[in-house]
């Protein structure tokens, strides 16, 4: 059901499988699991996103060549708003702060959260998808940065949601 964390568990090693037998470590374990495996995600997300900067660079090069001057402000506002949710997703609350923590987030919203990052995939898809339309057809290259921003500005929304999940506030 959830790839990243059975691989996580799965490199455990033999002592802390041992520890999993103490009473309540467990459940404190697999949370750390998870914490992980949500930060490999979003990790993986942002290094996705990282790599639309560089159809960006060549957009940008393109047009200053060409002439067309009209695009690169749309450009410049998708590298911008591109490095804003980048450095959101890969900083991100981790959603569970540890054994002695004043705040405490139940199991449903973590697992909520983990879906939560998981779908984060299919709009960094969308923002390359798009970037990569604008790279393919450079006649509607002003269009196809316009969809990229988007894109963007959707997975901004996505992370206010996901704060609001880890906030108690959904």
């Amino acid at each position: 059901m959830d790839p990243i964390l059975d691989k996580a568990r799965a490199g455990q090693n033999f002592l802390e499988k041992i520890m999993n037998a103490i009473p309540g470590f467990k459940g404190y374990r697999d949370k750390e699991l998870r914490r992980d495996a949500d930060r490999l995600q979003r990790e993986h997300v942002a290094a996705r996103l990282e790599t639309c900067k560089k159809v960006l660079n060549e957009l940008s090069v393109g047009a200053t060549r060409s002439g067309d001057l009209s695009i690169v402000n749309d450009i410049e506002t998708a590298r911008k708003r591109l490095d804003k949710v980048v450095a959101r997703i890969r900083y991100a609350d981790r959603g569970y702060a540890g054994f002695f923590a004043a705040v405490k987030v139940d199991e449903a919203a973590l697992q909520r959260v983990y879906e939560f990052d998981l779908s984060l995939i299919d709009g960094a898809e969308s923002v390359r998808s798009a970037g990569q339309q604008a790279a393919d057809h450079p006649d509607g290259a002003k269009a196809g940065v316009s969809q990229m921003i988007q894109a963007i500005d959707d997975l901004d929304t996505r992370m206010a949601d996901r704060e609001a999940i880890l906030g108690g506030l959904e």
